[in-house]
């Protein structure tokens, strides 16, 4: 190697550097965002331009968005199809996500899970460390979902699942619940539903539904965190944008390391 500023040492790589590495924007720009005080290394503003980090180690945000500086780490987003199985090898032949995950050399893993039925976002990653935090429920992160059930739901019924349903395991209160559309076909009425939840619990909106008197016919979790399915075809995957990226990591540095939950996460 040749010239301090290219060398990677204990003293660490220069700032500037490592962030037009990541994408964040050219070398002389991320000079201008250090030198205005708008770049955090470890949660402190560093406006020095001759400051040195360590990639590995040092967390870094600009205005409060994380910056992904581990380039190894992949961040996949899929359209999980109804009838595939939320892991990677199903042991009973079942279609599982493997098929999905052939364009990465990377082994990737989903965070949490939709049950068979259901189908919508799942995050793949290689990412343990923001796997372990985004598939607590403890850690808040909340989950869209529009649910096509049986019926026609009243706002009575929209108004009690906000105050909280009881079941078997304990009450469960949505986050927010609005009725979209109501119709009645010739096998009767039905309803759709859109549920923001951040409970991790065992079919949660199947369980709560059924509750109400409003059986689940179709389930689609439209959104996970700041990430939303958009789009992206059923049985597609795609890359998370730089944007997305930044959301996804800003929302897991933001929380503690939660407590264990026994109860997986199935819709």
């Amino acid at each position: 190697m040749s010239g301090a500023d290219e060398q990677t040492d204990a003293a660490g790589v220069r700032l500037q550097k490592v962030l037009a590495h990541a994408g964040v924007a050219s070398r002389r720009v991320c000079e201008e965002l250090i030198a205005s005080g708008r770049v955090r290394v470890n949660g402190v503003v560093v406006t020095e331009l001759g400051s040195r980090i360590d990639p590995e180690v040092d967390l870094v945000d600009v205005d409060g968005t994380a910056v992904q500086l581990d380039q190894s780490k992949r961040y996949v987003v899929l359209n999980k199809p109804v009838g595939v199985i939320s892991t990677m090898r199903d042991e009973k032949g079942r279609p599982d996500l493997r098929r999905y995950t052939a364009d990465w050399d990377e082994r990737l893993y989903n965070v949490g899970r939709l049950d068979q039925d259901t189908s919508g976002l799942l995050v793949l990653t290689n990412d343990g460390g923001l796997a372990h935090v985004l598939a607590h429920p403890s850690f808040g992160v909340t989950k869209v979902y529009i649910a096509k059930v049986e019926g026609t739901v009243s706002p009575q019924t929209i108004a009690r699942l906000t105050r909280g349903v009881q079941l078997e395991d304990g009450e469960i209160v949505a986050d927010k619940a609005r009725l979209l559309d109501a119709s009645r076909g010739g096998h009767g009425a039905s309803s759709l539903v859109e549920l923001t939840l951040h409970s991790g619990r065992n079919r949660i909106v199947r369980r709560m539904m059924a509750e109400v008197g409003h059986p689940v016919i179709e389930l689609v979790r439209r959104q996970f965190g700041p990430l939303h399915l958009g789009s992206l075809p059923v049985g597609r995957a795609r890359e998370l944008t730089t944007v997305e990226r930044g959301a996804l990591l800003t929302l897991a540095r933001q929380g503690a390391d939660p407590a264990p939950d026994d109860s997986p996460e199935l819709r």
